[in-house]
């Protein structure tokens, strides 16, 4: 018994805390303004809880700047060049500032033509018009780190169709480790041989009239190999008139040169930097989604509920200054004819009971 009178107590206490107080069905009026806003809010929620979706599936990049305390580790250096020489009369090497020279085991030397192929020459000018957006508009490179993410290709598609003519050109792909410190990689007539004070390239049993240093870089990055970056060298095309020199171009931290010192070739010297950029994809939490969408129906509850209780407001003030809509008198003698027409009430007889 003294159960059952706890939990009626409990059962009491708990209706007087409920916040959500249930009225009436028959003291509830409804009204045309009032669907009519109904209809909208559930409109508008409805959109806008579909826009929310489509951002919660929506990453954005991150990015954080930090000092690279590693010095004792090695550089990769990723190289895909095109240089419209035979293989066997061209080396690449690098050699940086500490005159140390950085073995070259990693790079591959592949006979292949120098022409693209249309497909490819497609793809090259899209690079080339990629490279010219990314200097003015820099956010760019969001979308493409997501569209590489995604799969799709960012490196130079393979050759369709077969040359009729036989490879005359060289390219270099591959990758070398060398020290955090600024350096010289260089393509130059000869293939490079190690050198007590240095090194040195065997160009002497190279004829001049081979010499053709015409060149496309396909890609040049620095460190470990991200799909989706774009590097401000890759897609630079040079073809040379003449055969020893080019002209230089200058991009960023690169120094990239053909013919230097007296020397034909392709040089680019580049310098290190203290400061490296972690770049990170993120994803909007779950939990914040539900939160942003239960704001968004809340906030459009509560702010179709005002704007219409005020739009009511409003109605009522101008109509009773005006004397319009309900507010509107009516007309006096109609109403003395009603009254005239109703029944008369029977007056009250008092009665009175006698008991004998």
């Amino acid at each position: 018994m003294r159960r059952l009178v706890s939990r009626k107590k409990a059962l009491t206490l708990v209706k007087e805390l409920d916040a959500f107080p249930k009225v009436p069905e028959s003291y509830v009026e409804t009204t045309a303004t009032g669907g009519t806003v109904s209809l909208i809010a559930f409109t508008v929620m409805a959109l806008l809880a579909f826009l929310e979706f489509f951002v919660y599936r929506d990453t954005w990049m991150h990015y954080e700047y930090e000092v690279d305390k590693d010095f004792s580790s090695k550089l990769r250096i990723n190289i895909d060049i095109t240089v419209a020489m035979r293989c066997q009369f061209v080396g690449a090497d690098v050699l940086d500032l500490a005159e140390t020279m950085v073995a070259s085991d990693g790079l591959h030397y592949e006979p292949v033509t120098f022409d693209l192929s249309p497909q490819q020459r497609l793809w090259h000018r899209t690079l080339l018009m990629i490279q010219d957006r990314l200097r003015e508009e820099h956010s760019l490179q969001d979308v493409i780190f997501k569209t590489v993410l995604k799969g799709s290709p960012t490196a130079l598609p393979p050759r369709e169709d077969s040359p009729s003519q036989s490879p005359a050109a060289c390219r270099i792909h591959g990758h070398l480790y060398v020290n955090k410190v600024a350096g010289n990689f260089h393509i130059t007539v000869g293939k490079a041989i190690p050198h007590p004070r240095g090194h040195a390239h065997l160009a002497a049993l190279v004829s001049h009239d081979t010499y053709n240093f015409s060149h496309r870089i396909d890609h040049l990055s620095f460190g470990e190999e991200i799909p989706g970056i774009i590097n401000p060298l890759d897609g630079t095309e040079k073809v040379c008139t003449d055969r020893k020199m080019c002209d230089c171009v200058f991009e960023r931290v690169i120094n990239h040169a053909v013919g230097s010192h007296g020397v034909s070739g392709i040089f680019m010297k580049y310098d290190i930097s203290s400061l490296m950029v972690k770049v990170t994809e993120q994803h909007m939490p779950l939990w914040r989604f539900l939160v942003r969408l239960c704001g968004i129906i809340g906030g459009i509850f509560s702010t179709t509920g005002m704007i219409h209780g005020m739009v009511g407001f409003l109605v009522d003030v101008v109509c009773c200054r005006f004397q319009l809509g309900v507010y509107k008198p009516r007309e006096i003698g109609l109403l003395d004819d009603h009254v005239k027409n109703e029944a008369p009430v029977p007056p009250l007889e008092a009665t009175e009971n006698h008991t004998h």
